[in-house]
């Protein structure tokens, strides 16, 4: 082996090793990682689920939150650099003034008190007065949020350092000031905006005033940008449900425009589709009955025989499994959704169903009326009462209504279908040899039928274990 191979080989098995310390590192903090995600998921998972769902909730969140974050810095910075540093000084400048009358009174403490109130009044706007020497007050109450009260105690301390009490709440437009003095105690009434920027409250006035102004402005203008997208949505969901929507037409922004102008596109092909498949299937249906009418019309001619009755049977069971096939190929779509009284509907199902000969007991509640194909559901509704008289001897079937959906069971005391099979039952033309849709005269098309009518209403059908032992037929579709 040359070196060159040696060097190779050296390199190989140091890129392994460095491979396998990579999986290792990945793994330990893949291990590390996992108890200190888990927090942050859960967290997430709670924000997720406080924050609004709706499209129009969240573009005002998306507005109204930097707003309240701006307004709310703009605030703190005004409250801290403006109110409060002129609170400051106007507090300043008057606990000045005070500190300079306590200088004189304290040169000249046998003056004359009156000159120093008239030069106190004249000069400074102050009101002093002397109070006989006895204790200062106790303090009062202390306003929950005020400027003054904090900044006029601060400046006493630091200008005259000597015991003193305020009341910055009583008077609205009067500030009083008492100072303990060795002899006496200093009574000193100051007018509030001298001490206290009272005006600046009006900046705060503005603000919130221009910021319901846009939050106004934002909402009217949410809304009418909202409003088109909430029109396309509904008519897509009365399009997948089988209605129309006549009023509907492309509205809002550009984008949403587009997607109404899709829609409608799209809904167009759909249409142009189903009715050339329609026209196709009437084609196929007219010919194939001339067929079947001209089978029956030369059996009758040929006169009456075991052998003709055998032919004439199958020929008429062709004529039904036509029926069959092109009705579930064609599914009823000419039909028209209109409102329909589901209790009346029920009804009627009750009674073909006992001039049939079978055992059929409805019920329902809540508001009887449902926007429906009527023909095509009591369709659907009638092929799972046959599919469950067909092997049962009771049939129940029970409806409810609520504010957003229709929901029917078809109950029997048959002998069911079993779990991994009911799927399996909605495919066309499947036949179980086991299950209760067997060829026992029928297409093996009824519960196919039943679905599809079910979906075009844009709602299922599933089944499930009944309390009568049998079988239980959901049928649910919204309203």
């Amino acid at each position: 082996m040359t070196s060159f191979d040696q060097g190779i080989g050296h390199l190989r098995n140091a890129a392994g090793h460095l491979a396998a310390a990579a999986n290792a590192m990945q793994r330990a903090l893949a291990y590390l990682a996992g108890p200190l995600t888990e927090p942050w998921i859960r967290m997430s998972r709670r924000l997720k689920s406080l924050t609004p769902t709706g499209l129009y909730a969240r573009s005002l969140l998306i507005i109204i939150l930097p707003m309240v974050i701006v307004q709310s810095v703009v605030a703190f910075m005004f409250m801290e650099r403006h109110w409060d540093l002129v609170t400051k000084y106007l507090a300043s400048a008057v606990t000045e003034e005070i500190a300079t009358l306590i200088d004189v009174y304290r040169t000249y403490p046998q003056g004359d008190r009156a000159q120093l109130r008239r030069i106190a009044q004249d000069r400074l706007g102050l009101v002093v007065d002397f109070l006989p020497d006895a204790q200062l007050p106790p303090p009062g109450p202390k306003p929950f949020f005020s400027q003054l009260d904090v900044a006029l105690s601060d400046q006493i301390r630091k200008q005259i350092g000597l015991p003193f009490w305020i009341d910055t709440v009583g008077r609205s437009s009067i500030v009083e000031i008492r100072i303990k003095l060795p002899d006496t105690i200093m009574r000193v009434f100051a007018r509030r905006a001298d001490v206290y920027d009272p005006n600046s409250w009006i900046f705060l006035v503005w603000m919130l005033a221009t910021s319901l102004v846009v939050l106004t402005v934002a909402i009217l203008f949410l809304r009418n940008q909202i409003r088109p997208i909430v029109r396309l949505a509904d008519a897509a969901e009365a399009f997948g449900k089988g209605r129309e929507s006549p009023n509907f037409r492309p509205r809002g922004a550009r984008e949403v425009r587009r997607a109404a102008a899709a829609f409608l596109e799209m809904k167009a092909r759909i249409e142009r589709a189903i009715e050339q498949r329609t026209t196709m299937l009437a084609g196929v249906s007219h010919d194939l009955r001339t067929v079947l009418t001209r089978f029956k019309l030369e059996l009758a001619l040929l006169g009456e025989s075991p052998e003709i009755e055998a032919i004439k049977k199958d020929v008429d069971e062709m004529a039904g499994m036509l029926e069959a096939y092109l009705s579930f190929a064609r599914g009823d779509t000419g039909e028209q959704s209109a409102p329909t009284d589901m209790a009346t509907l029920l009804d009627e199902l009750k009674t073909d169903s006992e001039r049939n000969g079978h055992r059929l007991s409805v019920a329902f509640s809540g508001r009887p009326d449902v926007t429906v194909r009527p023909a095509a559901f009591k369709r659907c509704l009638g092929n799972l009462a046959s599919n469950a008289a067909r092997f049962a001897s009771n049939v129940s079937i029970t409806g409810h209504r609520d504010h957003r959906w229709l929901t029917v069971t078809v109950d029997d005391d048959g002998p069911g279908i079993p779990a991994k099979l009911r799927e399996d039952v909605f495919r066309p033309f499947l036949r179980l040899d086991d299950a209760r849709n067997q060829d026992q005269g029928g297409t093996g098309l009824g519960l196919a039928i039943a679905r599809d009518i079910a979906r075009s209403h844009g709602g299922d059908i599933s089944l499930g274990d009944s309390p009568l032992g049998g079988l239980r037929a959901t049928v649910r579709v919204p309203v």
